[in-house]
């Protein structure tokens, strides 16, 4: 078969530094100018270094629909960072043999001051696609999107939903040979996730060669004709998607217990970007919860510490709760559920609490992953393995069947039974031919 793509031991170094101490004085920086010298000492080359990849070997075919998977911070973006060359490797080389587009992240190129037809040009331009081939396509993205009559509406009246159609209706309708993809998936609705699943199937039967990140295991075995596993930078296996997804899963249920309360001691180790950094993760069950995980019957609390960076944000919490599959089973946000909602910030250390009630999550293995929003619904931090929640059924001695239900919910919810008419139907029918003889008679 012919390549699309050749990794030849490439490795990815990066170099971690602190946070912005902020404006010193002219003492403290004299201070720190004589200071220099013995930090340099103290302070190693290896804890300053960070290898997001090391020595990866792969080839995928041209037509291949293949699907990268992994932990958070296993080196999937990073990789795809440099196939789409925003970033060069530290050693080795990638060979592309073909134009390559990239969604790295939806909306890139979108300006909220802007039409939605004016943000499609834009939009497409930056993506790589020329005027003439966006104004033979317009008719076809807006109907892609379904958002004909918001067209030439701001796009900063739209809603979550809308600015996600329009920006993948924009990225799927580009031509490369090579697209590359970085969890689009995870945003929009049931629907409409079906919808690019679809669009990127037809694009890898065209003979083009598609490289999707994802976190929904579903998604993947549906799509994909091969995956890859990244841990710690390193590819561990390659085959089908199946079988590699059943290796990530026994990985993930290993590490469980370790989820279940997560804790960075400062800042610099702590996930997140120049405008959160997260600090806690907890899952807090109420007196008499299990000691693993929670029972089905018992109240728990998912707390969230953070570090807001940037002074006068505004931050909204969303917790989704995933099956181990990557099936979706609910997710909840905390706007206007506390006083800080939609409120300007200062920079500081916060705790957002989401209490979840008894008798509502059905038993298995959950992954919560936790996204950090602004009222505008611009994601300022996403981190996808944020705590795994194992919920237990003990069951009960009086219905023996008491099992696990279908679904990720096992509500209680209210039920009644009243007495309408006593004895049987059939004495009643009886009754009632009897009765009609006798009138005959």
């Amino acid at each position: 078969m012919t390549p699309a793509i050749k990794i030849s031991s490439v490795s990815k170094r990066y170099r971690i530094g602190g946070l912005h101490p902020g404006y010193m004085t002219f003492r403290e920086m004299l201070g720190g100018v004589l200071s220099a010298p013995f930090r340099k000492l103290r302070n190693s080359d290896a804890r300053q270094t960070l290898w997001a990849l090391t020595d990866v070997n792969l080839q995928i075919e041209q037509g291949e629909l293949v699907g990268i998977i992994g932990h958070n911070g296993a080196g999937k973006s990073t990789l795809l960072k440099i196939l789409s060359r925003v970033t060069k490797p530290t050693t080795g080389q990638v060979e592309l043999f073909g134009r390559i587009g990239s969604l790295l992240e939806v909306g890139t190129g979108f300006h909220p001051d802007l039409t939605g037809r004016e943000n499609i040009f834009l939009s497409g331009a930056i993506l790589g696609m020329r005027r003439a081939e966006i104004e033979r396509k317009f008719d076809e993205i807006v109907a892609f999107s379904e958002l004909q009559k918001f067209i030439e509406t701001s796009v900063k009246w739209y809603s979550s939903g809308m600015y996600v159609r329009l920006a993948f209706s924009v990225a799927a309708h580009l031509e490369p040979e090579i697209l590359i993809v970085d969890e689009v998936l995870a945003v929009g609705d049931a629907a409409f996730q079906k919808k690019c699943l679809g669009q990127m199937e037809r694009t890898a039967k065209g003979g083009r060669t598609v490289l999707f990140v994802s976190h929904n295991s579903q998604a993947v075995t549906a799509l994909c004709t091969r995956a890859i596993l990244l841990e710690h930078g390193q590819l561990v296996e390659a085959g089908s998607p199946r079988t590699i997804i059943d290796h990530y899963l026994r990985t993930v249920q290993a590490s469980a217990e370790r989820m279940v309360d997560r804790t960075w001691r400062s800042a610099d180790e702590a996930p997140g970007n120049d405008h959160i950094r997260v600090r806690r993760i907890a899952i807090v069950p109420a007196e008499g919860g299990a000691q693993n995980g929670v029972d089905m019957e018992t109240p728990f609390r998912v707390e969230v510490e953070y570090w807001n960076l940037a002074p006068g944000a505004r931050i909204i919490v969303n917790l989704a709760f995933y099956a181990f599959d990557g099936s979706p089973a609910f997710e909840t946000f905390s706007l206007g559920e506390h006083r800080w909602d939609g409120v300007a910030r200062p920079a500081g250390l916060f705790r957002s609490v989401c209490c979840v009630p008894a008798n509502l999550m059905n038993q298995g293995e959950y992954r919560i992953r936790v996204v950090f929003l602004d009222p505008d619904a611009v994601t300022l931090f996403d981190l996808h393995d944020g705590a795994v929640l194992t919920v237990h059924n003990r069951g009960d001695a009086k219905m023996p069947w008491f099992g696990r239900f279908i679904g990720h919910l096992h509500p209680r919810l209210a039920w009644s039974t009243e007495l309408i008419h006593r004895g049987h139907p059939v004495d009643r029918v009886s009754a009632g031919v009897g009765d009609a003889l006798l009138e005959a008679l």
